[in-house]
């Protein structure tokens, strides 16, 4: 089986060390979410996989073998820069990749007529790629990425300048190739998008693990301590709670809040607080916190609330 294995890897530049004895695998036929704040050490951990920097110690290793140029032959990576020539045609382009990864002439031209038509851009294979817009960018790049069928896939930000229907669709064809049993890489600040997605993560801060493990498992480990409230009228109510320190406020709309419960405070006083002060209330739950919450939470706990607060909320909902 084609399992990614990163063991007890660490890299330093001079005296910074990057990332710090990781280790964590990636299976075929899931989807393992690389998590971390900015200069965290996944970008270092992303190269080192990809055989563009060696470890300093430590080994990574694809289906049993450490990795080198063979298997860069059998992965497919998109960057979160851009990495196209602007002024050579699309089809061209897309071609002349696919025939550096071993594809012959006319499989290659065969797939990238597949793949232009399935992302509705077939009537710019002939377009430079500096004629097309960033989101189309990012659909040629993607393509570029999975055309040869690497057997591993490393994304990074792979939904950059993407509008919700080739968002949608982009998600799609990832978990067609999750389903064909591709060992997956999703590197994302979105913590919404790698919920929708992966099967497992790996939360890295300042080069060390912080979190790892099956998603499901991981929040399961954190409790049942975030509420959603649905409700009809002023939210003011809230504030109080959130001044003495009770709660902290995850999103908040007009008719919507998800917010969490800190050191172990009852929920019973927001419901009897929410029924006298609103109109109505007609959601009430209690569920395991979002994995943006979680981020926050093992975060701040390690470098404090100003780096936690970097990381992007899930956008609010407005019911």
């Amino acid at each position: 089986m084609a399992v990614l294995t990163i063991d007890n890897v660490t890299k330093r530049y001079g005296d910074f060390t990057a990332v710090d004895h990781v280790s964590f695998e990636a299976q075929p036929g899931r989807i393992l979410g690389l998590l971390g704040p900015n200069g965290a050490g996944k970008t270092s951990t992303i190269r080192m996989i990809a055989y563009i920097t060696a470890p300093d110690e430590g080994e990574v290793r694809f289906d049993g073998r450490g990795v080198g140029p063979w298997s860069q032959e059998q992965m497919g990576y998109l960057p979160e820069e851009r990495g196209l020539y602007k002024k050579i045609k699309v089809a061209d382009q897309l071609r002349y990749l696919a025939e550096l990864k071993g594809l012959g002439r006319a499989e290659a031209v065969e797939k990238i007529r597949y793949w232009l038509d399935r992302f509705g851009m077939s009537e710019w294979a002939g377009k430079k790629t500096q004629e097309l817009s960033k989101g189309m960018q990012q659909k040629i790049q993607f393509i570029a990425t999975i055309l040869p069928e690497p057997r591993l896939i490393i994304l990074d930000e792979p939904f950059s300048g993407l509008d919700p229907i080739n968002a949608e669709l982009l998600r799609e064809i990832i978990l067609e190739l999750k389903d064909a049993d591709r060992t997956i890489l999703f590197a994302s600040h979105r913590m919404e998008q790698v919920e929708q997605l992966c099967d497992d993560i790996c939360l890295i801060s300042q080069g060390q693990i912080l979190v790892k493990g099956p998603l499901r498992d991981v929040k399961r480990s954190f409790g049942r301590d975030t509420l959603i409230l649905e409700f009809d009228g002023d939210d003011a109510f809230l504030d109080a709670f959130e001044e003495r320190g009770l709660i902290r406020i995850s999103n908040r709309s007009k008719h919507r809040v998800e917010l969490r419960l800190l050191d172990g405070a009852p929920s019973r006083p927001i419901l009897e607080a929410a029924l006298d002060h609103t109109d109505d209330v007609y959601r009430f739950e209690r569920v395991e916190p979002p994995l943006s919450e979680i981020f926050i939470s093992v975060v701040t706990e390690q470098q404090g609330q100003d780096a936690a607060e970097s990381v992007p909320r899930s956008p609010v909902q407005v019911a």
